[in-house]
């Protein structure tokens, strides 16, 4: 009848953090990682480096050295970028290794980062507010016409 599903090729995911947007895409490589062109490694503001690393350093390089991702991220500021870009990353390995991997080493993989913070892999939702500027007391300016 119809042969076994085959596994995906590439992966598409995306993290958001306020409005900075990051989409990954992740496909089988020689464990490249490159953000806006440039390798993971060369990622500014230096302190947040590790940052970006986190999902990289809780699963382990080896873990990503089969895979290639190509991240592309836009909008926010510099702290909001690396956490869009940590998000995407993370999201973009479950979801690759989701088609690829075998169920033991998925699992292995979920045990290995269960005792950190649920911030990686979920955006925190907005609550909703009225409309005012931007900042703790700012307000819009008020127009009588």
């Amino acid at each position: 009848m119809a042969a076994a599903a085959a596994p995906i090729e590439s992966v598409q995911c995306f993290g958001r953090k306020k409005t900075a947007v990051a989409v990954t895409y992740c496909k089988r490589g020689r464990g490249l990682i490159k953000i806006n062109g440039c390798p993971i490694e060369l990622v500014e503001p230096e302190i947040l480096r590790f940052k970006a690393y986190e999902p990289i350093l809780l699963l382990g390089r080896q873990r990503f050295a089969g895979v290639d991702m190509r991240i592309r991220v836009k909008g926010g500021g510099h702290t909001s970028q690396i956490y869009a870009i940590r998000q995407s990353i993370a999201k973009a390995l479950v979801a690759f290794t989701r088609s690829t991997w075998t169920s033991r080493a998925r699992r292995r993989s979920r045990t290995s980062s269960s005792g950190t913070t649920g911030h990686c892999s979920s955006p925190i939702p907005d609550a909703a507010s009225p409309r005012s500027g931007r900042g703790a007391r700012a307000r819009f300016q008020k127009s009588y016409r």
